[in-house]
């Protein structure tokens, strides 16, 4: 499963980034590695781009971006802990 496949209220685990270099490197910096939780928080009108929310980050991607970025060990509803606030 990819990052594009997350609806808004569900988590999911990065398990690996295939983005280009110039791409994935801010993303790493921002803190977005495997094992990261990242939460999809909503989308645009126009379903692109999407904003998801890691590490008390929001981040706004375009589903070609999050399309390169893969999950592992399922989805799972967000909740709305303290954590995704």
């Amino acid at each position: 499963m990819t990052l594009d496949q997350l609806r808004p209220g569900e988590v999911g685990v990065v398990e690996a980034l295939a983005l280009r270099e110039a791409r994935a490197a801010p993303l790493r910096r921002l803190g977005l590695l495997p094992g990261t939780a990242v939460l999809c928080r909503r989308r645009s009108p126009f379903g692109d781009p999407t904003v998801y929310r890691f590490r008390e980050t929001d981040v706004a991607l375009r589903r070609r971006d999050a399309a390169g970025i893969t999950l592992g060990g399922g989805r799972r509803d967000g909740g709305g802990g303290a954590g995704w606030a």
